[in-house]
């Protein structure tokens, strides 16, 4: 009989007990809900913000405010990828702006945000400054990974550039463009709650948690911490679920080709 569990599966679940075990003994050690809850009444409180009447305006808005980063992110850095990838000239030209962009703390951009923007902005402009170098050096390095002498060729034997967009640089730069984009997601959350927190907007996961810190109530505090966690899960899966689905195309186009 086969079995469904399987070694991932096993190793997975294992690393999460593994981690509830460890909490739950710090929690114990401390004694103290004031330093850390235990495990159980955290998970309380994360089913019942589910439950609050403003956890959709909350969490929604922190949603948006990601999506919104992501796109204008993705849009930028695929638009400076391919010129970079494509124009060593601009390649040059363009290193010191990516370099600078990488390199700038976030706390020092936020600081200065917090100045130039209204406090529903800063987090959407945290989140694209941290955003777009991922996503930007990924295509630039996919479309530099392409054959020269594929390129040479095609254009050799006269290839109509909707052939050479979709079979020679598209299926190069995907996974590029997949690996960008999940890396992208995960430190982009951060930053936007980190943005949230310091320029405290109306509505934001950012500006509940302050608010439940300053008032020391810890288990809100983690409990927003593991749904912000979640919401950053459920994007990156999406991400892997649009690759497959490029996977998926490519290989049904390989076929039809052949």
């Amino acid at each position: 009989m086969k079995s469904f569990i399987t070694k991932k599966t096993f190793l997975g679940l294992a690393s999460v007990v593994t981690m509830l075990l460890i909490w739950e003994v710090l929690a114990l050690y401390f004694n103290s809900d004031f330093i850390l809850p235990t495990p159980v009444k955290t998970l309380t409180t994360v089913l019942r913000l589910f439950t609050d009447p403003g956890f959709i305006s909350i969490a929604g808005t922190t949603i948006a405010r990601g999506i919104i980063g992501f796109i204008i992110s993705f849009i930028a850095g695929l638009l400076f990828g391919v010129l970079a990838g494509t124009s060593r000239n601009f390649n040059i030209f363009f290193r010191p702006f990516l370099v600078t962009i990488r390199s700038v703390p976030v706390i020092a951009v936020t600081l200065l945000a917090l100045i130039w923007f209204n406090p529903g902005s800063v987090p959407v402009f945290i989140a694209i400054l941290t955003m777009f170098p991922f996503i930007c050096t990924n295509v630039t390095d996919g479309i530099r990974s392409v054959d020269p002498d594929l390129i040479a060729m095609a254009s050799f034997y006269k290839v109509s550039r909707r052939r050479l967009l979709t079979e020679v640089y598209l299926p190069a730069i995907v996974p590029f463009i997949i690996s960008g984009a999940s890396s992208a997601m995960g430190i982009g959350w951060r930053a936007i709650i980190i943005g949230e927190v310091l320029s405290q907007p109306r509505y934001g996961i950012g500006t509940i948690m302050q608010a439940e810190q300053t008032f020391l109530n810890i288990d809100a505090v983690i409990a927003w911490t593991i749904i912000a966690v979640l919401i950053s899960y459920a994007f990156e899966k999406l991400i892997r679920w649009y690759e497959h689905r490029i996977v998926i195309w490519r290989d049904r186009n390989d076929s039809e080709n052949q």
